[in-house]
């Protein structure tokens, strides 16, 4: 599997220009922890950082700034770690662990913007996978007990 293949397309994005409070209003009425932020160029949206409601707290809240008078740009992590659609999830995992960040954005080969990858899918994917290989080694337990319980010919 691969990111495009996992990622979430529904990615709520804003632009440097946008003030704090408008970012964490939309937050609130999408339900998502972070923003992908994006400039438009050469005709298609591209990332260009990333703003987590962690980002909101530590650098606003905590420091009693108005959040009226700072913008996504002032405080958005700029050096954001980009993944393409066709890259692994295994890589991706071990550059997203490299780097110390939970969630990614996910881009096309033109550096366009088409999802987003959080921790929380891989982890539900690996949940999923060691599911069924549990789901396995249940079923070859009972065919063996079955097998074991019928008369040698």
């Amino acid at each position: 599997m691969n990111a495009g293949e996992l990622c979430n397309r529904q990615v709520v994005t804003a632009t440097r220009e946008t003030n704090i409070s408008e970012a964490a209003q939309l937050m609130r009425d999408k339900h998502v922890g972070s923003l992908i932020i994006v400039e438009e160029r050469d005709k298609c949206m591209e990332p260009v950082g990333i703003l987590t409601d962690r980002d909101i707290v530590i650098e606003v809240l905590a420091e009693k700034v108005d959040p009226e008078a700072v913008s996504v740009g002032d405080i958005m992590t700029s050096a954001v770690l980009k993944v393409c659609e066709h890259d692994s999830i295994l890589d991706i995992a071990q550059r997203m662990r490299a780097r110390g960040v939970r969630r990614v954005p996910v881009v096309s080969n033109q550096c366009a913007l088409v999802g987003i990858l959080a921790q929380d899918d891989i982890l539900k994917l690996l949940s999923e996978e060691l599911s069924l290989l549990v789901q396995v080694m249940a079923r070859e337990a009972e065919q063996e007990a079955r097998k074991r319980s019928q008369p040698c010919a």
